[in-house]
């Protein structure tokens, strides 16, 4: 071709209007939101009649169901990276239990489908659900675990993967975030310290109809605390109910950071309030999805690392060799974190309970700009890592006692925010 050779108007005038269409069509690529492939699953996980109840005294069991108690899955991928959400109705998950579930969904699906070290395992942490830790047995140095109802959560759970890895279809993202909590959440111990953020990520399918949603906010479901022997979310429950009423899909509620010790402020403990709250607590996420924005890409970065965390507490390693607590413990304790993005979303794990103050600090980590979660009681739950002035015997804090003796070593809460330092870099 003779590249010296002039061009005819005609084909100038084509070339030019062939670039302008071209550079229109990028424009609008360009403004368009990123894309995601998302599926989800719900399982029952409801306890049977007789279970032994976990949180407050030793020895008590249920004797009715007020709402059932679910285990959700949400699968988010970008294409390439692909993340599974799992949160379940009960006290907390252990870390040995996220590796059996971890270990079915690696032999149930292939890696190239779903990496299982890409499983967020947490709990919602209702005080009206069955022990799935051990320390609410008929008394203190007898497990509470029903060992064929923990067998069937995890066979729940794994087959919940399956499920939403099978239904995935392409959906758009927003996301939203404010404050809530003023009139009812407060800090019974480090009065001062609550972190009251509240963060709403929704998936919309190409009809606009919402596929599902991620709610994170910090408040411990203690309504029924000791206050009722029937099963129940607790205000969790009128979480659900009101996205499920007003939003439609599946609905996650990601707990946030409690330790220290994050609680509703309680006018009556009684189903009624607890649902009135959740269902506030939802209505205040759906009115923020009134100013929320397009994620800015559907880039999803993940990174976990298993990390050692010290303990002194005697407890839990004499709890722990006597089978009450089923893992290995003993001078210290491996547990896992998990800190990762979803667009301009970032996330972190926290494996226990941790106190506001750590869940502020973790977000000063992540530099992005965007809205910022912290999941309380992500992977494991380690009982409460404090910080520092909590262990203090010249300055006590309001329910120090109990709280200590659910805490596995003063050091554990500033490692695990060394650990989530390095992780960040």
């Amino acid at each position: 071709m003779d590249l010296d050779r002039k061009m005819p108007a005609h084909s100038l005038l084509f070339t030019w209007l062939f670039s302008l269409v071209i550079g229109l069509f990028s424009c609008q690529s360009s403004a368009s939101p990123p894309v995601f492939f998302v599926g989800t699953a719900v399982a029952n996980i409801t306890p049977p009649l007789g279970a032994c109840i976990a949180g407050d005294a030793n020895g008590r069991t249920f004797t009715g169901v007020h709402d059932s108690l679910y285990l959700k899955t949400v699968v988010v991928s970008d294409g390439k990276t692909r993340i599974a959400f799992i949160t379940a109705d009960c006290i907390g998950l252990l870390h040995p239990t996220v590796l059996a579930i971890r270990k079915g969904v690696a032999a149930a699906v292939p890696n190239a489908d779903l990496d299982p070290s890409h499983l967020v395992i947490a709990s919602t942490h209702t005080h009206s659900g069955p022990d799935v830790v051990g320390l609410w047995g008929p008394n203190p140095w007898t497990s509470g675990v029903d060992t064929s109802y923990q067998n069937a959560l995890v066979k729940k759970a794994i087959q919940a993967v399956v499920q939403a890895l099978a239904n995935q279809q392409e959906a758009t993202a927003i996301c939203s975030e404010g404050t809530h909590g003023d009139s009812w959440v407060v800090n019974i111990s480090d009065t001062t310290s609550v972190d009251r953020s509240i963060v709403l990520l929704q998936f919309i399918d190409r009809k606009g109809n919402s596929i599902a949603s991620l709610l994170n906010f910090a408040c411990h479901p203690t309504f029924l605390d000791n206050a009722s022997d029937w099963v129940s979310a607790d205000y969790v429950a009128g979480v659900y109910k009101q996205m499920d009423e007003q939003l439609g899909g599946v609905n996650l509620f990601l707990q946030g950071a409690i330790g220290g010790w994050v609680q509703p402020e309680y006018e009556e403990k009684t189903f009624a309030a607890a649902e009135r709250r959740g269902r506030e607590l939802a209505d205040a996420g759906l009115k923020l999805l009134k100013n929320s924005q397009p994620l800015d890409s559907a880039l999803i970065r993940f990174k976990s690392k298993l990390i050692q965390l010290p303990v002194s507490n005697p407890g839990f390693k004499q709890l722990a060799a006597i089978g009450v607590l089923d893992r290995p413990i003993t001078d210290s304790v491996t547990t896992e974190i998990a800190w990762f993005s979803i667009g301009n979303v970032q996330f972190a794990t926290h494996p226990g309970e941790t106190t506001p103050v750590h869940s502020l600090e973790t977000k000063a980590l992540m530099r992005q700009k965007g809205p910022k979660v912290v999941i309380g009681l992500g992977m494991d739950a380690l009982g409460y890592l404090l910080s520092p002035h909590f262990f203090d015997p010249q300055k006590p804090l309001p329910h120090t006692e109990y709280l200590l003796s659910r805490s596995i070593d003063p050091a554990a809460g500033p490692l695990l925010m060394e650990q989530l330092r390095e992780i960040a870099r």
